[in-house]
């Protein structure tokens, strides 16, 4: 096994913003975790982060940079983390690491990253500055 980055490693003190098991139904026609799949739940990881900084309602507005590392595969724990990189007025920058590990093992490994952009919306749904 290869060395893996400091920014592929897992350290034990972090908690993830989502985790969940990848299951049969999470599949594409392959039989592999389905990247939607892994989209959709690094968009949670990113709105669970946007919303506490917020202190509210958040929406997505884009997705970049998205890269696929290596494969999910069913029955594997996937852990999402975000972190905030940049604030502006009313948007966030967030970017999210999946990490994946197989049910019968310790270690993790970086399978999935991108970066999102969040931006605070009011009861009407129109951007709101974001709280000091």
């Amino acid at each position: 096994m290869t060395a893996q980055t400091p920014e592929q490693m897992l350290t034990s003190d972090q908690a993830p913003d989502v985790r969940v098991i990848a299951m049969p139904a999470d599949t594409n026609p392959s039989g592999d975790i389905f990247g939607g799949w892994l989209m959709a739940n690094m968009d949670l990881a990113a709105g669970n982060a946007a919303a506490r900084r917020a202190r509210g309602r958040c929406a997505t507005v884009a997705v970049d940079r998205m890269s696929f590392h290596r494969p999910v595969l069913v029955g594997d724990e996937v852990s999402f983390f975000a972190d905030i990189l940049k604030l502006g007025r009313t948007s966030m920058v967030i970017h999210v690491r999946a990490f994946r590990r197989a049910r019968e093992s310790d270690e993790s490994g970086l399978v999935t990253e991108a970066t999102f952009t969040f931006v605070a919306i009011d009861e009407n749904r129109r951007p709101r500055p974001l709280p000091d």
